[in-house]
């Protein structure tokens, strides 16, 4: 932009925002605009946060749901809390306490501690929580550092203090089994509890904990009817109790090592202060100027979510779980040379749609998190043989199908981050893509190796429907399991070639081209067939889960990421294409885009049919499709509009409109918010991060210095409003722009992305 061009955009920014406006947004925190309780009326038990870090060990919050992984932890629309739990991770929970007034029935309290609550007297932010318990007029407030939770309550005048641990029975998507709890000192208490096994997460997980009081304890009441036992303390004229409780999931000791290195003091204030710091510090990575109130606030939210819900599990020292092998060990991560981890491991639900939401956003603002996810996932390979595509517990839980950590290796070493080792990288991905790997594998598929049926994927170019060798996990669709592959190995194909593995380059390229097995003429979508080749009878392109993954035909036959101009061709061509895919386009938002407002309503006899789904994986890539079919003004209106009526919700009862999976639908928002998308993941040599349509007039990315050059890339929107969807024209450093984006390295070293808004479609 010229300097001429730039004043008058100031000026008539001036003209539009009010002064004070455009001071407010210059000086607000982004960490103070992010609303936790977004979607919380939808919520599952790993997806609400508040008093946490980013990917803390410890997610600690209220709980007014219990049973099951769906509809648990905390709901907004419930009334009652049930405890405050320490741990909310993919298939994991533990921990969970609640302050109480004790009585002279301690038996009936064992068994009736829930309070009721209301939303009038809580306080819900980044980093921290608060809320009134009206049944024992007790208020309570949370914060946390990585892998210890820190709490204040405040009793009554003349009540003895007491805090409940909740040592068995459902939590969440874990039965808590062999609970312990015991004094190890005049302010200390030690304990552990179990998660005994799940049909996701084949073995238990054993977490410690530490618990330390600011004054002394009393004693412990214990209830045979109940496992659960009870910290008393006498009573007195301080009505204050802090509690910190750390955990572990390999020692007591180490449980303890975590206080000791994260939270030796006392100082709440400051440790809720830091909470934010250290949110601000990440979230402040991306600046954003224009758009209401609202929209920023949502971007932020989505920001937020994009940094979390993936746990910790290593403690300050490295040790960590391996529940890889035959028996349970503790492993160690390397330790640089000043003695510290090199990495976090963590607990992760599945990368299944990363390609197109934290590829990129990582990539490209958090390219540190990246390359310790990477580290993380070849210490898997190291102790258990594979690398996973979504761990839990320190073990594989084989969720969901395929590959889908390969793109996400592919992209981060395609980007230039490099600190983790390629060649074994290289040679786990290479496994994945074999009999005996992952793509073996049907979701939570444990003891045997033919749900995936990678084998007749190979001998017969697609993957058939029903799976010939019968029943042996979930999500045995082949014909989304065919297009999976496919894309799959054509990343795989990107990093042989890149690491002059030319021959299995060669081989993985020829077999990405199995999608066009499975696309059949007649009808024109993708079609499951049987292992004789006969497509599926009676067959309806709308049949919900009817060969294809949490999708039918019609959203699925859009997933070829790595070829699209080779689907286009299959369907006669790109205009008649881009004409499909715009009639989807135009029925599907009848319906907002999504299958109803939450994941759990999906399979609505109306919801179901919906030909582009924005509250899932499988088609979300569908609205940058266009860029490829010569399109990009329908990329651009499309985009705009998911935005608008899909990711612009800030309220309790919506949000993602459907699965957020740990980061996957929050990154998805930010990437369309500022108008940066990647086709297949970023996996191409100097990946290009394809155009939308912006929704703010400058965003400002600053720019890791430890792994790129440059300091900061901008984004200037010029004429942007909420009718100006198109561009018009786009220069980057006063370059015009002849692809339908920028490239990777060329961002990194820093630049202005300049965008001419407007009203009329221009391609």
């Amino acid at each position: 932009m010229t300097k001429i061009t730039y004043s008058r955009f100031v000026l008539a920014l001036l003209l539009v925002i009010p002064l004070s406006s455009l001071r407010a947004q210059l000086s607000e925190r982004p960490v103070d605009l992010v609303f936790p309780l977004l979607d919380a009326a939808n919520s599952r038990w790993f997806f609400f946060s508040s008093a946490t870090r980013p990917f803390g060990m410890v997610n600690l919050s209220p709980d007014t749901q219990l049973e099951g992984a769906w509809g648990s932890g905390y709901r907004y629309d419930t009334d009652t809390i049930k405890g405050f739990s320490h741990i909310h991770a993919w298939q994991m929970s533990g921990v969970s306490v609640m302050p109480v007034i004790p009585s002279d029935h301690v038996g009936q309290l064992m068994m009736d501690y829930y309070s009721p609550f209301s939303h009038e007297k809580e306080t819900v932010e980044a980093g921290y929580h608060k809320v009134y318990l009206e049944k024992y007029e007790i208020q309570a407030e949370l914060t946390a550092t990585h892998r210890v939770g820190f709490h204040r309550y405040r009793y009554p005048e003349q009540q003895a203090p007491s805090v409940l641990f909740h040592l068995g029975g459902t939590l969440g998507p874990s039965e808590i089994v062999d609970g312990e709890l015991q004094q190890t000192g005049p302010r200390t208490i030690a304990g552990k509890i179990t998660n005994a096994p799940t049909s996701r997460r084949p073995k238990p997980i054993t977490v410690y904990f530490h618990a330390s009081f600011e004054r002394e304890i009393s004693g412990i009441i214990e209830d045979n009817a109940a496992p659960h036992k009870l910290v008393t303390f006498h009573p007195s004229n301080e009505q204050e109790l802090l509690m910190k409780v750390s955990i572990s999931y390999t020692s007591p000791e180490n449980a303890q090592l975590n206080m000791e290195r994260e939270l030796p003091g006392w100082d709440f204030e400051n440790t809720v202060k830091e909470a934010k710091r250290e949110w601000n510090d990440l979230l402040g990575r991306i600046s954003i100027e224009g758009g209401t109130d609202t929209l920023r606030r949502r971007f932020y939210t989505d920001l937020w979510h994009a940094l979390q819900g993936r746990r910790t599990i290593s403690d300050v020292n490295g040790a960590y779980p391996d529940n890889t092998g035959a028996t349970f060990r503790i492993g160690q991560i390397p330790l640089n040379t000043e003695g510290q981890p090199k990495f976090r491991h963590f607990n992760s639900d599945s990368f299944w749609g990363a390609q197109w939401t934290l590829n990129t956003l990582w990539g490209l603002v958090y390219p540190e998190i990246m390359e310790e996810f990477t580290q993380s996932f070849l210490q898997y390979y190291e102790d258990g043989g594979l690398i996973p595509r979504g761990p839990s517990g320190g073990n594989y839980t084989y969720v969901m199908t395929g590959a889908s950590s390969t793109p996400f290796f592919v992209s981060a070493f395609q980007k230039g981050i490099r600190g983790f080792d390629i060649e074994k990288a290289y040679e786990g991905l290479k496994k994945n893509h074999m009999p005996g790997g992952m793509m073996s594998k049907s979701g939570y598929e444990h003891t045997t190796w033919q749900g995936g049926d990678v084998e007749n994927y190979i001998r017969l170019g697609f993957v058939p429907y029903p799976n010939p060798h019968g029943h042996f996990g979930n999500h045995e669709k082949g014909a989304s399991l065919t297009l999976e592959y496919s894309f799959q190995d054509w990343t795989l194909a990107q990093l042989a070639r890149k690491l002059g593995k030319n021959e299995d380059a060669d081989y993985f390229l020829a077999r990405s081209k199995n999608y066009k097995n499975q696309y059949d003429k007649s009808s024109g979508w993708m079609r499951p067939k049987d292992v004789d080749g006969k497509w599926l009878e009676p067959f309806d392109p709308y049949d919900y889960g009817n060969g294809f993954i949490e999708s039918h035909a019609a959203q699925f036959t859009w997933f070829v990421p790595h070829d699209l101009s080779g689907l286009a061709d299959l369907m006669g061509g790109k205009v008649k294409a881009a004409e499909k895919l715009n009639m989807q386009f135009r029925q599907a938002e009848k319906l907002g885009f999504t299958s109803g407002t939450s994941h759990s309503v999906e399979t609505h006899p109306e919801y179901r049919r919906i030909p582009i789904n924005y509250g899932n994986q499988p088609s979300m890539q569908t609205a940058f499709v266009f860029n490829y079919l010569g399109r990009p003004d329908l990329t651009q209106y499309w985009s705009r509009k998911v935005v608008e009526k899909a990711f612009s919700a800030l309220s309790p009862h919506l949000g993602y409109n459907g699965d957020e999976d740990q980061g996957l639908m929050g990154s998805l928002a930010v990437l369309m918010k500022l108008g940066l998308f990647q086709m297949n993941g970023g996996t191409e040599t100097n990946p290009i991060y394809e155009l939308g349509s912006p929704v703010f007039d400058k965003v400002t990315i600053q720019l890791n210095p430890d792994y790129y050059p440059g300091k900061e890339f901008i984004i200037m929107a010029e004429n942007n409003s909420d009718k100006n969807y198109y561009i018009q024209h786009k220069t980057f450093n006063g370059v015009p722009l002849p692809e339908m984006g920028v490239r990777h390295f060329d961002i990194i070293q820093g630049g202005t992305l300049h965008l001419i808004m407007g009203v009329q479609p221009k391609w």
